[in-house]
């Protein structure tokens, strides 16, 4: 296994806890040497295998996801003539690719194959504080595959030599039933005797249940938005029961933050990007946030890029221009950023979602305090105060806020500002997917060297080798499935919607 990730204390834990599932395919030995290191499948339990199921899923979501979700979302630019991330920034990402392959592999059999364990072991104990973790983690990392592939192995997956060929499920059916197996957690019993206290082994609340609850409602929230183009219906009507029943929201961030700066233990995009490479120079300011950024005197460009600073066009990475050797490098300041935090989802972004249900189906009365709420969280995150810019005459006041000299509609507002917060925290993949869902950021019709150019509107990059005016709408079936899952179906382009998408 690849994964190497691991946070602070819960090292050892960790590691532990990884040998316990990584046993279950070796023969078992009745043998008095056996070796007390490497613990088998019956030694393990919900403790010790869920922190490696989190950082499993950080290890990707935040490292192989943040750079291409960062990049497909224009957040960061491939570096003028160099080579590291060509492959991303021209669309070029064939099954063969790093960024296809790589979630893939982690997040099956370190990450859901280990959240199946917890759940499964919880329920047969009552312990109904891991089963709901286990639950909640299997459903976002399932989520994110879908997600990013429309069809993943499911309801066959997950079964090791039991089933080798496991057939590919339908989104849609998928989602489902995540929704369905939040809905049997969140019913449990957590006052039961039979629930243990998961402490340090919590890696995202630290044993918080009450903040569980929260991530498991606004998950749901986020998958029944996700539906909106595919199934309106069932959209409306999981909203409006989710919000009859009383649902509580998250009110801080669903995230692992305890990381520390030393190999393996520091940010997972930090470690993939900049230790392991060995540079802070490959991924530099895109034209496309820096001029929005600019154009609204947003103090968020001195956390990012560390102040003003030239920037590469989109894709543009075979000019030797002298000003893109000047761009900045997103987030270098000193190491600093080798303790971000990984998102699964923000409370900025919590805040964008509840807003978004309160425009499409309660009649906006409450979006601009949802809303403002959201731009507030997503500014403290970086240490900014937001208040100027959501006061009236502000650059993002609510109702207001203008792109190309024409006031933005309440939903692309929304979505405007949700996808400048997923700057912050690993969290560019999600960006990725919700403009897929909703267009937003729109895509501009000139390349962001024109004069025409309306800053932050997405750009068509420059080095595509996609048909002129396409862009990646999902990521390919990865080789490493197809080559060895009979059942596999036929690659589907780069360039045509999941299953909610548009």
């Amino acid at each position: 296994m690849k994964i190497k990730i691991f946070n602070g204390k819960n090292l050892v834990v960790a590691i532990v806890g990884f040998l316990v599932i990584a046993q279950t395919s070796c023969k078992k030995h009745l043998d008095i040497n056996h070796d007390p290191n490497f613990p088998t499948l019956d030694q393990g339990n919900p403790s010790l295998v869920f922190p490696v199921g989190v950082l499993a899923t950080i290890g990707e979501t935040g490292g192989d996801l943040a750079i291409a979700g960062g990049l497909l979302s224009q957040f960061f630019a491939q570096a003028s003539l160099a080579q590291q991330y060509t492959d991303v920034d021209s669309y070029n990402m064939p099954t063969t690719d790093r960024f296809v392959n790589g979630p893939w592999d982690a997040m099956y059999p370190s990450g859901l194959k280990n959240f199946q364990y917890v759940i499964d072991h919880a329920k047969a104990s009552g312990d109904w504080n891991f089963y709901l973790m286990g639950t909640v983690m299997k459903a976002y990392a399932a989520e994110v595959l879908v997600d990013m592939h429309d069809q993943i192995p499911y309801f066959e997956a997950l079964q090791g030599t039991g089933n080798l060929n496991p057939k590919f499920d339908d989104g849609y059916a998928i989602y489902t039933d995540l929704l369905s197996s939040l809905d049997t957690a969140l019913s449990k019993d957590f006052l039961a005797s039979s629930n243990t206290t998961p402490g340090t082994q919590d890696l995202v609340f630290g044993g918080d249940m009450q903040n569980w609850k929260d991530f498991a409602n606004t998950l749901k929230l986020k998958m029944y938005l996700r539906m909106i183009n595919a199934h309106a219906d069932v959209a409306m009507t999981g909203i409006t029961n989710l919000y009859n029943s009383g649902a509580s929201f998250l009110t801080t961030d669903a995230a692992v933050t305890n990381f520390v700066d030393a190999p393996g233990l520091d940010n997972p995009l930090y470690e993939m990007n900049k230790r392991q490479l060995n540079t802070p120079n490959n991924l530099r300011a895109s034209t496309t946030f820096v001029s929005w950024l600019n154009e609204n005197n947003d103090p968020r460009i001195v956390y990012y890029y560390q102040g003003p600073t030239t920037s590469i066009n989109q894709g543009d990475y075979q000019n030797n221009n002298a000003t893109y050797q000047a761009a900045k490098t997103f987030r270098n300041t000193d190491h600093t950023e080798a303790t971000d935090p990984v998102e699964f989802i923000s409370l900025a972004e919590s805040y964008f979602l509840q807003a978004e249900a309160d425009v499409r189906y309660f009649g906006g009365v409450n979006a601009k305090g949802l809303y403002d709420q959201g731009v507030l969280a997503a500014f403290a995150a970086t240490g900014n105060d937001g208040s100027s810019f959501i006061a009236p005459g502000g650059a993002y006041e609510w109702g207001n806020e203008k792109e190309g000299g024409l006031v933005l509609d309440p939903i692309a507002q929304i979505i405007r500002q949700k996808w400048a917060s997923c700057a912050y925290g690993c969290h560019g993949i999600e960006a990725f997917f919700e403009k897929n869902r909703t267009g937003f950021p729109a895509t501009s019709p000139v390349y962001s060297d024109n004069p025409n150019y309306t800053p932050g509107q997405l750009v068509i990059v420059k080095n595509s080798v996609l048909a002129a005016g396409q862009v990646p709408k999902r990521f390919v079936f990865p080789y490493t499935e197809t080559t060895i899952n009979s059942n596999s179906p036929a690659v589907v382009p780069i360039t045509t919607p999941v299953w909610w998408g548009q």
